[in-house]
């Protein structure tokens, strides 16, 4: 007798991605899709094509931070104003010269104490390379579990910004830094934002 396929339900907090459920055991930048909204999976496809053009082995935060900040609106209105942003987006667009060259061909992130399990899973003996460097890896799954714990299945742009700020020596980091961005008030403003229609209830 056939029975219908019910439809997947938003995951409970409980069952955030874990060690178990995240995607970084596979190199396939089509494993992390189903954890992400369409536009966040546009932004990671760019993360991606500018780690190629930059001749970057593996996606690293900052590669990530720069697609966020050029193409997600949502993530634009986390920054103070836009001669803060445009100052960021100056930074990483010099990637490639100056502070940058020192990135190329190492790898963000490499001590085990700053890897989560899926991450560590990634980097066993004869799997293949991650796309991700550890510390773009940790920042996904800290994204992941954000979305999580509101209920929700997929990660958002912000989920993922909050993220990368979240590691203080993150490339993403260092950027924001260096841009004169206090890298803990991006955060701080998406966290006022998505209190303010609870306290108008």
């Amino acid at each position: 007798m056939h029975h219908p396929v019910p439809r997947p339900q938003p995951l409970p907090p409980s069952v955030a991605p874990s060690a178990e459920h995240a995607p970084f055991t596979s190199p396939s930048l089509a494993a992390v899709a189903p954890f992400l909204t369409p536009s966040l999976a546009t932004v990671v496809s760019g993360a991606r094509r500018r780690a190629l053009r930059d001749g970057d082995r593996q996606i690293d935060t900052a590669h990530l931070l720069h697609s966020l900040v050029e193409s997600d609106p949502e993530v634009g209105a986390a920054f103070e104003s836009g001669h803060q942003l445009a100052r960021v987006l100056g930074y990483l667009v010099q990637r490639s010269i100056g502070y940058g060259l020192r990135w190329q061909r190492t790898e963000e992130g490499a001590a085990a104490r700053r890897l989560l399990p899926a991450a560590r899973g990634a980097e066993s003996p004869g799997a293949r390379p991650s796309p991700w460097s550890p510390a773009a890896a940790a920042a996904l799954e800290r994204a992941f579990r954000r979305a999580a714990e509101r209920g929700e299945p997929q990660a958002r742009g912000v989920d993922l910004l909050v993220a990368l700020t979240a590691d203080p020596e993150s490339r993403a980091v260092e950027v924001l830094r260096r841009a004169g961005v206090d890298p803990t008030a991006p955060a701080a403003r998406i966290a006022a934002s998505e209190e303010e229609p609870s306290q108008q209830v």
